[in-house]
C-alpha cells in the first residue's frame, strides 16, 4: 500500500523571517511529515494594489492594510529559497513551494522542484495551468471553490500540455479559514477520485485533526495541513493552523489509521489467531456418555475451548455412535 504523503504547509507563517522559516522546518521534521511547503510569489504579479483582503485576513491582520501590502511583507526572494532548500536537504525533509505566478513557476523549476502544487485560486487560470503542465512534473492540484466541471477543465489542460495523468493528485479543499465542519463535504473527495479515476487527497483548513484523519480512512493518498509555531502570532493564517504538538498528533493519527486500513483481505490476523482456541467453542459431552451410546442433542452441548470438533459439524455428529466413554465436559 502506498504511504500517505503528508505535507506540512508552512505557507506564509514564517512572517517574512528566514529564522522563523527554519524553525518551521525543524517542527515539520520532528513531526515526521514527508514535505514542508512554502509559497512563492512576486506580489506585483499576484495582486493589484487596490485588492481587498479576505474576511478572515481582515480579522487576523490590520484591517486597514491592503492585501498588496500584507503579502509584500511575506515574499521570499531567490536567496531565501536557496537557503531554505539547503536547510531542508540538511534536515532530510522535502522542500516544496506553491508558485502563484509565471515568474515563480520558472524560479521553482530552475531550483529543481520535483512536485508542483497548484493552489485553489489558480484552477481557472488557463495560462498558468498550461505553464505548469508543460514542465511534465508531478502535480498536486487543489480544488477549493471549484465544481466538477472546472476540475475536469484544469485536468484536461494539464494533460494536454504534457503532464501524465498518473503524475497528478487532486486535492479536495475548502478555502474558508477555518472551514466550518458542515462545509467540508469529504464525500466530494471520493467523488473526485471516482469521476476521474485519479489519485486524490485533501487539503484541510478546519480546526483540529479529525477531518484529515477521516480523509485518510476514506482513501486520501495525500494530506496537506497548515501549521505554525504559535497560533497567536501576527499574520493571516496562524489562527487556522496547527501548533507543533497538534501537527505531531495529526501525523501519528494518520499513520495509525493508515496501518489500520490493512489490505482488505478478511482473514484472522496474526495477533488474534492465538485467541481462536480460547474464544471459539467445540462439541463436548453434556453428561457422562458410555461407549456405544447414540450421540444426541441431549447428551451433547457446545462449550469452550475451540480445540475440538467445530460446532458447524453438529448435524454430522448428532446420531453417530460414541466410540469411547466420555466424562461430562470432555471434548468429543
Amino acid at each position: 500500500m502506498k504511504k500517505v504523503f503528508i505535507i506540512a504547509e508552512a505557507g506564509v507563517n514564517h512572517n517574512g523571517s528566514i529564522e522563523t522559516a527554519k524553525k518551521l522546518i525543524d517542527v515539520a521534521k520532528e513531526a515526521e511529515v514527508d514535505a514542508v511547503k512554502f509559497q512563492t510569489f512576486k506580489t506585483e504579479n499576484l495582486v493589484s494594489k487596490n485588492a481587498q483582503k479576505a474576511e478572515y485576513q481582515k480579522q487576523t491582520t490590520d484591517a486597514e492594510e491592503s492585501q498588496f501590502d500584507m503579502i509584500k511583507k511575506l515574499e521570499l526572494d531567490l536567496n531565501t529559497h536557496n537557503e531554505l532548500m539547503k536547510y531542508c536537504e540538511e534536515k532530510e525533509i522535502m522542500f516544496l513551494s506553491t508558485p502563484f505566478d509565471h515568474d515563480s513557476i520558472d524560479l521553482l523549476a530552475e531550483l529543481g522542484l520535483k512536485i508542483f502544487k497548484i493552489p485553489s485560486g489558480e484552477i481557472t487560470n488557463l495560462p498558468y495551468l498550461r505553464h505548469i503542465g508543460k514542465l511534465n512534473k508531478k502535480v498536486i492540484l487543489s480544488t477549493g471553490m471549484s465544481d466538477i466541471g472546472e476540475i475536469e477543465n484544469a485536468l484536461d489542460i494539464l494533460i494536454e500540455s504534457g503532464t501524465q495523468k498518473e503524475n497528478i493528485t487532486i486535492l479536495h479543499a475548502n478555502t474558508e479559514y477555518p472551514t466550518p465542519m458542515e462545509d467540508v463535504n469529504l464525500k466530494a473527495m471520493v467523488t473526485i477520485g471516482n469521476t476521474f479515476d485519479i489519485d486524490y487527497g485533501y487539503s484541510d483548513h478546519t480546526l483540529g485533526i479529525e477531518v484529515p484523519t477521516a480523509a485518510v480512512a476514506m482513501g486520501a493518498s495525500c494530506i496537506e495541513k497548515h501549521f505554525t509555531l504559535d497560533k497567536n502570532m501576527e499574520g493571516p493564517d496562524h489562527k487556522a493552523s496547527l501548533e507543533p504538538d497538534e501537527l505531531m498528533a495529526m501525523v501519528t493519527s494518520i499513520r495509525n489509521i493508515e496501518a489500520a486500513l490493512g489490505n482488505g483481505i478478511k482473514k484472522p490476523s496474526k495477533s488474534e489467531s492465538k485467541n481462536i482456541v480460547i474464544a471459539r467453542k467445540s462439541i463436548v459431552a453434556n453428561c457422562d456418555i458410555k461407549k456405544g451410546e447414540v450421540l444426541t442433542d441431549k447428551n451433547l452441548t457446545i462449550k469452550r475451548p475451540g480445540s475440538g470438533i467445530n460446532p458447524m459439524q453438529w448435524d454430522e455428529i448428532i446420531g453417530s455412535i460414541a466410540k469411547k466413554d466420555y466424562k461430562e465436559d470432555e471434548l468429543i
